[in-house]
């Protein structure tokens, strides 16, 4: 049986932890950063922990999930 390939847009967009939880970056933050409040960008730096029901979904798409 061949090698499962690796989703390329998931490659880029999530990280799976040494515990096999998946990071992904905050949501909202791309542009528009003038309307927000800045306690809204103080909150939504650096990366989260995704739920389990999405994480399950997005392990399929990466190598070792």
């Amino acid at each position: 049986m061949p090698k499962m390939k690796t989703k390329s847009s998931a490659k880029k967009r999530f990280k799976l932890t040494a515990s096999g939880k998946v990071r992904a970056s905050q949501a909202n933050k791309q542009h528009g950063m003038i309307k927000r409040t800045n306690k809204q960008l103080r909150n939504q730096r650096g990366t989260q922990i995704l739920a389990e029901c999405d994480a399950k979904i997005v392990r399929k798409f990466l190598p070792n999930g």
